[in-house]
């Protein structure tokens, strides 16, 4: 009977062909636009998430500022401070910290033969290269013995290589920093980041020896680690930690900047979710459209053939017989036609392939652009969208079929 009903269906579309080839391509128009909007919106979080992950993972970076309220001695306006104690305050108080870096940074002058610029150095620990994520394209970074032996060593951002060795070897050679000798150890991989104070344009120092250039005794700022995923925990943790430490008061927002990157990257991410959610809507209606033509056709075909219905049903066809019956008709041409829409946006992402986000205002940023790659997930959510249009759609049409009343029909002109 299943079968029977199918070859109907068929046959009636091949009865109406131009008519089920203009129904066809709405469905079409509609289910490729909703891959299309599912794969950029995919790809616009895909590209936030790459700049995000370019500053780390579990990170937290917390920089002193000055108090906006009165805390017990100390008025508003108190310049807050961070030293090496501090580091130890937080190791010993805050469990889930897996390691920590102070950073002392200064905007040099950088020299190289006959080339000169102003770049920032930073002088760090060598953890901070892992809690940055600082990954090479050549040579080695900092390490324990560089800091313990006061080394004048420095690696170097790939762009500050580029402008002070343009094409030749940079590994071994020395630069001078305001004036003093350090010999080029490594070389940054690439970043995707904006603005002429970047890690691509870095140098990267000991922290022992960044007090031949500027006095360390008071840090710029504090990089720290953290294991699990309460991030939120962690932070908060921090500013009680040196809020007590530097008496003022922990609801203070001004007296400390702490940046939490995962709190950063979850805002984002219900940011990026709600444009995902807005171009689904948006695709969902533009399917509707054409699921709307597909009923239009379907109640014609329904009234066209109002005696071949009252054929079927005094023949023994039940109600539930006439309805899978248009159903099928109407989802054929969903399904047909969805396929088809598949087809042609798989053709369109792989024509227009990328949009250019961040590489339109920095320099090899490709990787941060949004990337039309349609995967199962976007195929998954835009089956169930056509499935649940092209059952609406033909449902209406199908029942009003089904609740013929058979003498009424076989009476039809």
């Amino acid at each position: 009977m299943i079968v029977s009903i199918f070859e109907q269906a068929y046959s009636a579309l091949k009865h109406n062909r131009r008519r089920a080839a203009l129904t066809m391509l709405g469905m079409a128009w509609g289910i490729a636009t909703v891959v299309i909007l599912l794969a950029y919106g995919a790809g616009f979080e895909r590209a936030i998430m790459t700049v995000f992950s370019s500053f780390g993972s579990r990170m937290i970076a917390v920089f002193p500022n000055r108090t906006s309220m009165q805390a017990g001695g100390s008025k508003a306006g108190t310049q807050i401070r961070f030293t090496l104690e501090d580091l130890d305050v937080i190791n010993n108080a805050v469990p889930t910290v897996k390691r920590t870096s102070p950073m002392v940074d200064k905007q040099t002058n950088i020299r190289y033969d006959t080339r000169a610029f102003s770049f920032r150095t930073v002088g760090v620990y060598p953890s901070w290269m892992e809690i940055r994520r600082m990954d090479l394209q050549q040579g080695r970074p900092i390490n324990v013995e560089d800091e313990s032996t006061h080394a004048r060593v420095v690696v170097i951002g790939d762009e500050t290589k580029k402008k002070l060795f343009s094409g030749q070897n940079a590994i071994g050679n020395s630069l001078r920093i305001d004036g003093i000798s350090f010999q080029i150890i490594g070389i940054l991989k690439h970043k995707v980041q904006d603005g002429d104070d970047n890690d691509n344009r870095m140098l990267i120092i000991p922290f022992s020896t960044m007090g031949d250039i500027k006095d360390t005794h008071y840090l710029s700022g504090i990089f720290i680690e953290y294991e699990g995923m309460e991030y939120k925990k962690v932070g908060d943790a921090v500013r009680q930690v040196l809020a007590a430490h530097h008496d003022f008061k922990a609801e203070d927002k001004q007296a400390i900047f702490v940046w939490n990157l995962m709190e950063d990257i979850s805002q984002f991410r219900i940011v990026t979710t709600g444009i995902k959610i807005l171009l689904t809507f948006i695709g969902f209606l533009t399917l509707g459209i054409g699921g709307v033509g597909l009923m239009n056709i379907m109640l014609v075909a329904v009234t066209q053939r109002t005696r071949e219905i009252g054929v079927e049903k005094a023949l023994g066809a039940r109600k539930r017989h006439i309805l899978v019956q248009f159903l099928s008709e109407a989802l054929a041409i969903t399904f047909t036609g969805g396929l088809l829409g598949v087809i042609a946006a798989y053709l369109i992402s792989t024509i227009i392939g990328s949009l250019p986000l961040f590489s339109a205002f920095a320099e090899d940023a490709q990787d941060a652009d949004i990337h039309l790659q349609i995967d199962p997930t976007i195929l998954i959510i835009s089956t169930v969208i056509l499935a649940i249009v092209g059952i609406v759609s033909g449902m209406l049409p199908a029942i009003k079929a089904a609740r013929m009343d058979p003498v009424e029909a076989l009476r039809y002109e």
